[in-house]
């Protein structure tokens, strides 16, 4: 059987159904005969792709594991701390410093410090969270911002001079009612000039010192700048701020939790 030949022969796109010049068709990749105005290449995305090594795969990867503490918590005679190393055999050794005397919670709720003789080991549950965490606190100033590690609300107070004298303003609120949760922290900011010759102290009385109370210092801090108090458990469910050196200038604070 004789098929058309020459620069007369025509051959039927597999693409658009239309004649062209046989001399002028070509095989695509997956077999169609088209014109070459309508040719194209394989598609990227089918293409295989070339596998290569991974340059930062590790060979026989396994788990990283740690092992035990070496050692139990000791006393170090030279510095006040408790160090305990762990890490898998060939890796590296972290070491764990616990500052100050640091008092754990043993079965049957017998405490031993780390600064005795023969501490008793149990349970890693400090006797005194509160106390261990202000041990721990990292303030780092960097220009003139302050970071504490510890989660501390922090209160800004200033004093204004009004009609009846002077006051007290809790974050912009005349001597505002702050509400504070046992076990957490609160400090009360005086770092503003307006603060002068008026330090604020708490009290379980209203008034404080002025009104025949005292002040009250369960797991509070106090400096030129500050005054931070840890909510104990077993804090009463009103406290009041006060100044020192002036009466009516306080408020109270409402405890819970």
């Amino acid at each position: 059987m004789a098929y058309a030949r020459g620069k007369y022969a025509k051959a039927i796109s597999d693409r658009s159904g239309m004649a062209f010049p046989y001399n002028e068709m070509v095989r695509e990749w997956n077999g169609s005969l088209v014109h070459k105005s309508e040719y194209e290449g394989k598609h990227p995305q089918i293409r295989r792709k070339h596998i290569t090594a991974d340059p930062i795969a590790l060979a026989n990867a396994k788990s990283q594991k740690f092992q035990q503490p070496i050692q139990p918590f000791i006393n170090d005679s030279t510095a006040d701390q408790t160090i305990a190393d762990s890490g898998g055999g060939g890796q590296a050794v972290v070491n764990l410093t616990l500052p100050g005397d640091f008092a754990f919670r043993t079965d049957g709720s017998i405490s031993q410090t780390s600064t005795d003789a023969n501490p008793q080991y149990g349970s890693m549950v400090p006797d005194d969270g509160a106390a261990e965490n202000r041990k721990r606190e990292l303030t780092a100033e960097v220009g003139k911002i302050t970071i504490d590690a510890l989660a501390v609300t922090i209160l800004a107070v200033t004093v204004v001079s009004t009609d009846d004298g002077n006051r007290y303003f809790l974050d912009g609120v005349r001597q505002a009612t702050p509400n504070f949760l046992r076990g957490n922290t609160y400090r009360f900011d005086q770092s503003d000039s307006s603060n002068s010759g008026h330090p604020l102290r708490l009290s379980e009385t209203s008034g404080g010192t002025h009104n025949g109370g005292s002040e009250y210092t369960t797991n509070v801090t106090t400096t030129s700048d500050y005054t931070e108090i840890t909510v104990a458990s077993d804090a009463p469910s009103t406290l009041y701020y006060y100044c020192s050196n002036h009466a009516n200038m306080g408020g109270s604070i409402n405890i819970s939790g």
